[in-house]
């Protein structure tokens, strides 16, 4: 199974990478399995957010891993690499900590960071933000700050080494450097079995085109 070429978004800031969290247990989730093995429309939850970033074009796509691996199907998609976080279960700084140290192998001059359990975040607003000559850019919807958030190599010193806290971190700290950046579509967390029963009521204004495997 490879990523789309076609209809993939010409990439408009270089070197990016696309740094995807996926490592932790998803502990309010009490379906079968793990909530990144969910189904929405037949594909898993992570894979929706590893193939929009993909599909936004903006550089090579890390996906940082914990608590599960990846559905085979993710693993094997054109420009993605896996990085396993061993200490997933200090926290999400630990995971981000880990995509940073495979953006810098990677050469890379800014990362922009999602989640994996995300999976209604469209391509374009992982272009958007990546877009941005900010060094802090935070998606918004409705106003409200969420994901994707890019983050420039200058910020990157700034990133906690511990807990649970990761990118907004750097927003709150240093919030004259913040661009915000208007995005459509929905930034809705799959965190439990009711929120995958509503998945499809939070999206309207997504086509199931958008985000199916090519």
């Amino acid at each position: 199974m490879h990523a789309e070429t076609s209809d993939t978004v010409t990439p408009t800031v270089a070197p990016t990478v696309a740094v995807i969290l996926a490592a932790g247990s998803g502990s309010r989730w009490q379906g079968v399995g793990h909530k990144l093995h969910a189904l929405v429309d037949g594909v898993p939850v992570v894979e929706h957010a590893v193939r929009a970033a993909v599909r936004s074009g903006i550089g090579p796509v890390v996906v940082v891993t914990g608590a599960v691996a990846l559905p085979d199907p993710v693993s094997s998609i054109e420009r993605v690499t896996v990085v396993h976080n061993a200490r997933w279960a200090e926290g999400q700084a630990s995971s981000l900590a880990a995509g940073v140290a495979a953006a810098t192998a990677l050469g890379a001059d800014a990362i922009v960071v999602g989640l994996g359990d995300q999976p209604f975040i469209t391509p374009e607003a992982w272009s958007a933000v990546a877009a941005s000559s900010s060094d802090i850019a935070v998606a918004t919807y409705g106003g409200e700050p969420r994901n994707p958030v890019r983050l420039s190599r200058a910020v990157w010193h700034l990133l906690p080494t511990d807990g649970d806290e990761g990118a907004r971190v750097v927003a709150r700290m240093r919030p004259e450097l913040v661009e915000a950046v208007p995005c459509g579509g929905s930034p809705t967390d799959i965190d439990t079995v009711t929120d995958l029963e509503h998945a499809e009521e939070r999206r309207p204004w997504q086509s199931r085109s958008s985000t199916n495997s090519p």
